[in-house]
């Protein structure tokens, strides 16, 4: 007992630091996924008259509340610099399109007490339907799912009912499935091409393997930014590998190798390429070399020997490749950024313009739910169809 005890205090250090320095920031940002804080920070009395309303007639008393509110909100505003309004109305946009307006213009009919009602109805005649007040009572808080259905092209309709979000409001799906097909694309290519290559190294003589090791490792040992960087160089008109082309007279005039989904595959698969090759290598050089030599014995030819023997033998380390590259193509930011073109954006590149230029960290922490969903099936899926046991062997 005193020795498990002892163990756990080493341990309590390192675990304390992972949760306070890793854990705990990521679950705050992801919270900001279902907080929903914006309009009860304006509107309280709003939604405290709204929250036993029955879709009826739209009670008097939410429209003084509602006033009341706004003017409380308009002179905080105006003493602290907050614009706790104009974070509502974009709030409340989303489950009404034309309150980004139509809340701030009501706000400055009502600066002064008395006949509240008249003042609202005249600020837009939406007042005088259900659906503004419905928005309000949904965006009670303190917790909801708008955004997470926003990130799949959803939203709720005046009832509450989840439907397609307008034709032209659909961008998430999309993208998403963009993403899966990028990062498919090249695991499938990495696969291609790291399979040989792994062999190759693997029964290259002992003095060539360190040499062809490095050179499959040299991408490590180079920035990221680099990479891209030195890809862009390779890539553009006037770039070495149009000039080379020119120069050679196989065409009459430079190729679109950058800002398209050519640049960015060919960018990710030298990238994510050695994290193919090292577990498949690893899986290789355990492979017994009698086995071949014995099927070969029996009369099996070298695709046979192949199919039956090698292949079967080294799926271990192939599925804990295709499972390495395809996760980490999931999360690719400033690749696609640089070499891709609009439509080469994955999801990545959508989670950092939410946080970085509309300052928008409810739906960026939405996005980064999406894509941890997204890494999460495919682990499962993974673990389901081959079983985690045989990434350990590899």
């Amino acid at each position: 007992m005193t020795g498990r005890r002892g163990a756990i205090l080493l341990v309590a250090p390192l675990l304390l630091a992972l949760l306070v320095g890793f854990i705990a920031p990521i679950g705050a940002f992801l919270w900001r996924a279902v907080a929903d804080d914006e309009v009860a920070s304006v509107l309280p009395r709003s939604i405290a008259v709204l929250r036993g309303w029955d879709g009826g007639a739209v009670p008097e008393a939410a429209f003084i509340a509602l006033a009341e509110d706004l003017r409380e909100a308009r002179i905080r505003d105006a003493e602290t610099g907050a614009g706790g309004i104009a974070r509502a109305a974009a709030r409340l946009n989303a489950e009404f399109p034309g309150l980004r307006s139509l809340l701030p213009a009501t706000g400055r009919r009502v600066t002064q007490p008395g006949e509240e009602q008249a003042k609202i109805l005249s600020a837009g005649e939406a007042w005088a339907t259900q659906g503004p007040w419905r928005a309000i009572q949904r965006a009670g808080g303190p917790v909801s799912d708008y955004r997470l259905l926003a990130t799949l092209d959803l939203r709720r309709d005046g009832e509450g009912t989840i439907t397609q979000a307008p034709a032209d409001a659909r961008v998430y799906r999309d993208v998403l499935l963009r993403t899966l097909w990028i990062s498919a694309f090249t695991t499938l290519i990495c696969l291609l091409m790291g399979y040989p290559l792994a062999w190759l190294i693997a029964t290259a003589p002992p003095r060539a393997q360190p040499w062809l090791l490095g050179a499959v490792l040299l991408p490590f040992w180079t920035s990221l930014i680099v990479r891209t960087a030195a890809w862009m160089v390779l890539l553009q008109k006037e770039g070495i590998v149009n000039s080379a082309l020119l120069g050679t007279g196989l065409i009459a005039e430079p190729l679109p190798l950058l800002l398209n989904r050519f640049a960015v595959l060919v960018a990710m698969v030298h990238i994510l390429l050695p994290f193919m090759v090292l577990p498949v290598l690893a899986v290789v050089r355990e492979v017994d070399p009698r086995l071949p030599r014995a099927a070969a014995s029996l009369g099996a030819g070298r695709l046979r020997i192949f199919r039956r023997v090698l292949l079967p033998l080294s799926l271990p380390g192939v599925g804990a490749g295709c499972l390495l590259v395809f996760v980490q193509a999931l999360g690719f930011y400033v690749t696609p950024a640089l070499l891709g073109g609009p439509n080469d954006q994955m999801l990545a590149w959508f989670i950092g313009f939410h946080a970085n230029r509309l300052v928008d960290w409810g739906m960026a922490a939405a996005l980064s739910v999406l894509l941890l969903a997204a890494v999460a099936v495919v682990i499962g899926l993974y673990g389901r169809l081959v079983g985690f046991d045989k990434v350990r062997t590899a």
